[in-house]
């Protein structure tokens, strides 16, 4: 892999980081860099082209993330269909975003295959699962929510949903499909084991994907569908997490964007990126780092930065480092 960026220039998503350093020299590179906090990074895509400079496209993310997730270009209208618990609360409802391991492969087989006989059979939509992920296909486009359910985790749904006579079709096909999972032996035996029930999907993203166009980005590495769907979209180069940040230096001559996986040992592997990051900074493999951890803290950090010793904490670190 090589890379169009000249800048060595990194974009580095990692595990949270307040509280979690433990290495007292880490803790003091990272605290003189120029330190924010902002909301929890939920919308990767969106966080990762705020840096670039982009705008985050507002149609076609679901079929982007097919796109990531077969690497075949879809040639029809799809949407994002994410399996949610709607949770009816005392004057509104919470969604909650279902993962895995709360999720099962093949109960979201079973649900998916019963949508489809019950609803889409003959009708001009159909479902379809991949994974984990659901999609929905339609010959006409319906009107979708914009945001991903991860992005509505533990939020009132409705203040996202899609509005105007134009939802009308999106709110008839939201109902029959809350209608048709209510009561499945899925759910039933899911409710029953203590489980939260899917008694929804959550559908968003709606649209066609963009015709693929050159548009110089650096090379990404990362697990996430949509994000390896939207460098399929502008003609980047696109691998998986090779497990360490020295591996992204190797396959790349200049900069690069990269997505760590926050696993369980995230301790271990929080540090060991930041020192490797440390490390290719203060040789000159890179010269510029944004680095975006998950709990919402974010960090600039540039070779100027070693020269401001007298910082050796902050408060958004979680103290000083001694």
């Amino acid at each position: 892999m090589t890379s169009s960026s000249d800048n060595a220039a990194a974009i580095v998503v990692l595990p949270p980081v307040r509280g979690h350093l433990r290495d007292a020299q880490l803790g003091r590179w990272l605290a003189r860099s120029a330190l924010e906090r902002g909301p929890e990074p939920r919308d990767l895509l969106g966080g990762i082209l705020r840096v670039l400079g982009e705008e985050r496209p507002r149609e076609g993310l679901g079929a982007m993330r097919m796109w990531g997730q077969t690497g075949d270009r879809p040639t029809v209208w799809i949407a994002a269909a994410d399996p949610v618990y709607l949770e009816p609360r005392l004057d509104h409802l919470c969604l909650h975003a279902l993962h895995e391991p709360a999720l099962s492969r093949p109960e979201l087989r079973l649900l998916f295959d019963h949508l489809q006989e019950t609803l889409a059979h003959d009708r001009d939509f159909g479902f379809a699962r991949l994974g984990t992920c659901g999609y929905l296909r339609a010959e006409e486009p319906i009107s979708t929510a914009s945001e991903p359910s991860f992005v509505v985790d533990q939020l009132n749904p409705n203040d996202f949903l899609p509005g105007g006579e134009a939802a009308a079709g999106f709110r008839k096909l939201q109902s029959e499909i809350e209608m048709a999972l209510h009561d499945h032996s899925v759910n039933v035996e899911r409710q029953l084991q203590g489980l939260q029930p899917i008694n929804s999907l959550w559908l968003w993203g709606g649209g066609f994907t963009p015709e693929q166009r050159v548009d110089p980005h650096p090379p990404l590495f990362a697990d996430d569908p949509l994000l390896k769907g939207y460098w399929e979209c502008v003609t980047g180069a696109v691998a998986n997490w090779p497990g360490s940040i020295a591996a992204c230096l190797d396959a790349c001559a200049a900069g690069f964007v990269a997505v760590v996986p926050d696993a369980v040992d995230n301790e271990h592997l929080l540090e060991s990126c930041l020192g490797e990051l440390r490390d290719a900074l203060r040789s000159g493999r890179l010269r510029h780092l944004s680095l975006l951890f998950a709990d919402g803290i974010r960090a600039t950090v540039g070779p100027a930065d070693r020269f401001r010793f007298w910082r050796r904490g902050s408060e958004l670190l979680d103290g000083d480092f001694e």
